[in-house]
C-alpha cells in the first residue's frame, strides 16, 4: 500500500457535494487546517471516486477494512490514529476523507499543489485498485442540493450564498403566508408585474425558482440579502460570508 505524510487538510464536514469541498486556493485564513502525520494513498476507478466526492453514502466494507487505523494525525507533538481515513484519486483529481469511525466520507478536504502533483507521481503507472459499492442510492439534485452545474464557475462566497438563497427560497414555498412569493418574483423581475398578478402561487414560486437556479449575480445577492431580513439564522450566514477575510492562505508551495 502506497502513504503519503505530513499532509495539510483542511476539513469539509458532512458534505455531499464535491463543489463544497474547496480547493486550495479558496481556502480561508479561519480555516481549521489540520497536519497529516502518515495516511494511505488509494488509486480508484472513476465511478468509486465520484461517489465518495459527490456523495455520502456507505463506502466499500473491503476499501474500509483495507485502510483500517492506517492514518494517524499529529496535534500539539501527539500521534492519533483515525480508524478510517485515506487519499484518493482516480489520476485526475484527488481527495481526502474520514469517516470519523463510521463507513461514510464524512469529512473532506483537497489538498495543496504541491501534495497533489505528488499524488499523481506517486500512482503514475499503477493500476486502479477496484471496490465494490453495495447496494448505492442513485443520486438526487433538489433545491437543498444543487447540481454542479448550477454551481459552475461560482467562488466559495457565491456558492455559500447560492445556498443561503435556495434555503430561504425553500422556507418561501412552505410559509404560512403565500401571497409573499407573488411579491418577491415582482421584486426579482419588476417587469413582469402585470403577468405575476395572474399567476398561482406555486406558479410564481416556480419562475422565482427557476430564474434565480442559474450562475450568481449582484441581482441574486439582492434578492437574498432581502429574502433573509429578521431570520436571525439565516443572517448569522450571510454575515459570515459577508465579513470573511478574503485574503488566501499564503502557498503551502
Amino acid at each position: 500500500m502506497l502513504y503519503m505524510h505530513d499532509l495539510w487538510v483542511n476539513w469539509f464536514e458532512g458534505e455531499e457535494n464535491g463543489y463544497s469541498v474547496c480547493q486550495f486556493h479558496e481556502w480561508r485564513k479561519e480555516d481549521g487546517i489540520e497536519l497529516v502525520d502518515q495516511i494511505p494513498l488509494l488509486l480508484i476507478d472513476d465511478h468509486l471516486f465520484h461517489f465518495i466526492e459527490n456523495d455520502l453514502q456507505e463506502l466499500p466494507k473491503s476499501l474500509l477494512e483495507d485502510i483500517y487505523r492506517r492514518t494517524y494525525m499529529k496535534k500539539n507533538q501527539e500521534r492519533t490514529t483515525i480508524d478510517y481515513a485515506a487519499v484518493v484519486t482516480n489520476g485526475k483529481a484527488v481527495l481526502v476523507f474520514d469517516t470519523l469511525g463510521y463507513s461514510l466520507p464524512v469529512k473532506k478536504s483537497r489538498l495543496i499543489p504541491r501534495q497533489e502533483r505528488l499524488v499523481f507521481d506517486m500512482v503514475e503507472g499503477k493500476r486502479p485498485s477496484y471496490y465494490e459499492i453495495d447496494n448505492p442510492v442513485p443520486k438526487e439534485y433538489h433545491i437543498l442540493s444543487l447540481s454542479p452545474e448550477n454551481m459552475a464557475g461560482l467562488t466559495r462566497r457565491e456558492r455559500q450564498l447560492k445556498q443561503l438563497l435556495m434555503m430561504a427560497l425553500d422556507q418561501l414555498r412552505h410559509s404560512d403566508h403565500p401571497e409573499e412569493v407573488g411579491y418577491w418574483l415582482t421584486e426579482w423581475d419588476p417587469s413582469q408585474y402585470e403577468f405575476i398578478k395572474e399567476l398561482t402561487t406555486e406558479s410564481s414560486w416556480q419562475q422565482l425558482y427557476y430564474g434565480t437556479l442559474e450562475g450568481w449575480s449582484k441581482q441574486h445577492e439582492e434578492l437574498c440579502g432581502k429574502l433573509i431580513k429578521g431570520q436571525p439564522f439565516f443572517e448569522t450566514m450571510w454575515q459570515s460570508e459577508n465579513q470573511t477575510d478574503s485574503k488566501h492562505i499564503k502557498s503551502q508551495n
